[in-house]
């Protein structure tokens, strides 16, 4: 008596995906049902589940509630941007991190700030300014504010020691983000911090966050020139 192999929701996706590719399912097809594609992989309904989810999120299919499960006819191409802790990314590089808070200060939003986080003007937040290095040399700089509503314990967290990323990256995951990419010119202030000219061409990012409906935290980094973002498919 043989034991039935086993699938893991990966190998199910794979396996998909290369008769997506081959075009046994063409752009536009509808698939067949869960139940079927178990059967016929050999495999449980949740796996094919959790494996057209990934399909879903990746773009290579479209699943409707009562309308079943379609090949795109134009694939959607997406990435997975995490938000990185500084100091490992830096490490991650083969490089020393080091840290330096500029400064921290409890002060009600600016105009811009409230409208950007969807908040009240009234709301207390904290707003934190840092310089994180790479072998003593800037990396890059992070201009945030902080919801104390929604993360009131960073209030009595020493950012001296820790920066704001990685305390919120460890203890405030959100369920919403969006993300914003441009070219900013530095100003002279900007230019100081990251030993460059003003005017100096720079890669910015700015990245807002909730929890369910509660603002956490919006941040602009901005690095150093050289800087690099990295993504995966």
């Amino acid at each position: 008596m043989t034991t039935p192999q086993r699938h893991s929701w990966k190998d199910i996706r794979d396996r998909i995906h290369a008769r997506i590719l081959d075009r046994t399912y063409r752009p536009g097809d509808k698939l067949p049902h869960d139940e079927d594609m178990a059967q016929t992989l050999g495999c449980s309904r949740s796996t094919v589940q959790r494996a057209m989810q990934d399909l879903s999120e990746s773009g290579l299919v479209e699943r409707r509630r009562k309308g079943g499960t379609h090949v795109r006819p134009e694939p959607v191409a997406r990435v997975t941007i995490e938000i990185p802790i500084i100091r490992k990314e830096v490490e991650d590089l083969g490089q020393r991190h080091g840290y330096q808070l500029l400064s921290r200060a409890a002060l009600p939003p600016p105009a811009e700030i409230a409208t950007r986080m969807e908040l009240s003007a009234h709301v207390p937040c904290l707003h934190v300014r840092a310089l994180h290095l790479a072998q003593d040399r800037p990396y890059l700089y992070e201009d945030r504010w902080i919801n104390l509503q929604t993360a009131a314990e960073i209030d009595s967290v020493d950012l001296c020691t820790i920066s704001a990323n990685e305390w919120l990256v460890l203890n405030m995951p959100y369920t919403r983000c969006e993300l914003r990419f441009f070219a900013l010119a530095a100003d002279a202030d900007l230019a100081k911090a990251l030993h460059t000219s003003p005017n100096t061409a720079l890669f910015a990012i700015e990245r807002t966050t909730w929890i369910d409906t509660q603002p956490i935290t919006t941040v602009r980094t901005i690095g150093a020139p050289g800087y690099q973002l990295s993504a995966s498919t």
